[in-house]
């Protein structure tokens, strides 16, 4: 037998070892769901683990078998969040129409994958983070926030959104989308129909030409 085939687990073995790693990884989405959603209402300094582990139901020394500590989890949470913020503007750039339309069609669909799976932490503050985490952050952010301004500009030049500042919109755009975080959960059944016309009346009512007529919406 080589090195290699003796790392692997025996035939009869296998199985056993999947379900385990897909229970695993349920639970650690569980578990990041949950964290990020106490985060976004109480913050990061007023959120503990033992309150996220109760929300579960599980002994806080279970979360420490997924995460070391609170840092190590909400550094998670930032990762996976901005995975499905990539996720999601990579679909709307792979929509036809204008600028003004895969605008709307990222919100669109960023407040339909909210409603499914929960809400992301948004890209906003993290100075609890380290270092090198908080730079990875940061460089990933920009990207998007890069993307997000292509969408603008290209509106721009094909006559479908009003001449502005890019950076400064799109910075608007994600404060507005941290701090709905915090706002939404204290309104009763909302769904993400309420949540886009209301973005639409605040936001896109001022961005779009009026005689834009491609709306983009799935």
């Amino acid at each position: 037998m080589n090195k290699l085939s003796a790392l692997k687990p025996a035939a009869r073995d296998q199985p056993r070892t999947l379900a385990n790693s897909r229970k695993s990884a349920k639970k650690r989405d569980a578990i990041l769901r949950a964290a990020i959603e106490i985060i976004n209402v109480k913050g990061y300094a007023n959120t503990t683990m033992a309150e996220i582990a109760a929300t579960l139901d599980l002994g806080e020394g279970a979360l420490y078998y997924y995460f070391p500590n609170k840092q190590a989890l909400v550094f998670a949470c930032h990762r996976q969040s901005l995975e499905r913020f990539a996720a999601l503007l990579a679909s709307a750039d792979q929509t036809s129409g204008s600028g003004a339309a895969k605008l709307r069609f990222f919100f669109n669909v960023l407040l339909c994958d909210s409603a499914r799976n929960g809400p992301q932490l948004y890209y906003g503050e993290f100075s609890y983070l380290d270092d090198d985490q908080s730079r990875e952050i940061t460089q990933w952010g920009d990207l998007l926030k890069g993307h997000l301004e292509r969408f603008l500009t290209d509106g721009m030049e094909d006559g479908s959104i009003m001449r502005c500042e890019a950076q400064l919109v799109v910075n608007l755009m994600l404060g507005m989308l941290i701090w709905l975080a915090k706002w939404v959960p204290e309104i009763e059944d909302l769904t993400p129909d309420r949540l886009m016309a209301a973005i639409g009346a605040m936001a896109f009512q001022g961005l779009e030409i009026s005689n834009t007529s491609d709306q983009g919406l799935p």
